[in-house]
């Protein structure tokens, strides 16, 4: 499906909806307005507007590329294309019996570690004592002192090693960063996979926008809050509203393959974005 995004825009500041066809520019009547909106008045010294090619984008943040976080071997994938996600659900789960054994072992000489360091505060404590009373030489004093902080030592590496034990641990699930659909799967259950290894794409699909190239001829045409009609072949005569929210400082390349064959491909555009006045049925990653 290929969706192109028409830009009108007045040099006056007023804004008319203009069109676009497949291999060439023309005019189509203005779009019957939003409920509860009045429809721009018609002038005939405004401009016919600006066409432009462009594609259905994610806002920043709504759309993420998932990747494993650890090498290994996926045990279980838990959700397909389409699936609604909540922030922080699992997604996937790299084996991890391995870890989970090395965790429970940590676990133990941490138990361990604090039975001798409660051992060795226990054996300072009579030694202060028969020193109180001069019975202890002064070295045996210093030694039960030594084995306390050796305890403690010994304590804290268990409690560290614990640490990275349950971090590496959780590593082995791979969560869902943000609350949206899952837009892409590329994993399957008993795959091997690297860290950083692609997996999935999550996006929020209530907050997508148009990215629509306008020819770097028509940057002094663009402006902000301007209405734009929104075509698209999947949706024959059909259209939706839309307006102007961001404009870069600088023209780029096109990104855009042109459908028009005679088109150039390496013209400079202005990368526009365009805010949807209303949920439109367009997917991510049209073009």
């Amino acid at each position: 499906m290929t969706k192109r995004a028409a830009f009108g825009f007045s040099l006056v500041g007023l804004a008319v909806v203009a069109g676009t066809v497949l291999q060439a520019r023309g005019i189509v009547p203005p779009l019957p307005a939003a409920p509860g909106v009045a429809a721009p008045a018609a002038r005939p010294d405004v401009p016919a507007g600006v066409a432009a090619e462009g594609r259905v984008v994610a806002y920043p943040g709504a759309e993420v590329r998932v990747g494993a976080e650890r090498p290994g071997r996926l045990v279980r994938v838990l959700v397909e294309e389409g699936s609604l996600v909540r922030r922080g659900q699992l997604l996937a789960e790299i084996d991890s019996d391995e870890l989970r054994a090395a965790l429970a072992e940590a676990r133990a000489r941490v138990a361990e570690a604090d039975a001798e360091a409660r051992l060795a505060e226990a054996n300072l404590a009579r030694r202060q004592r028969l020193a109180e009373e001069r019975i202890l030489a002064a070295n045996d004093l210093d030694q039960a002192n030594r084995d306390v902080e050796t305890a403690g030592a010994r304590v804290e590496t268990a409690r560290a090693t614990v640490a990275r034990y349950e971090a590496l641990l959780a590593k082995s699930r791979v969560t869902a960063p943000i609350a949206g659909t899952v837009v892409a799967r590329r994993v399957d259950a008993g795959q091997m996979v690297d860290t950083g290894d692609h997996a999935f794409t999550v996006a929020d699909l209530a907050r997508l926008r148009v990215e629509g190239e306008a020819h770097e001829a028509d940057a002094g045409a663009v402006a902000l809050g301007a209405d734009v009609a929104i075509t698209a072949d999947g949706f024959p005569g059909r259209s939706w509203r839309g307006r102007v929210e961001e404009i870069p400082d600088s023209v780029t390349l096109r990104r855009i393959k042109p459908q028009d064959p005679s088109r150039p491909t390496d013209a400079r555009v202005l990368t526009v974005k365009v805010a949807f006045d209303w949920d439109v049925p367009l997917r991510l990653g049209t073009t």
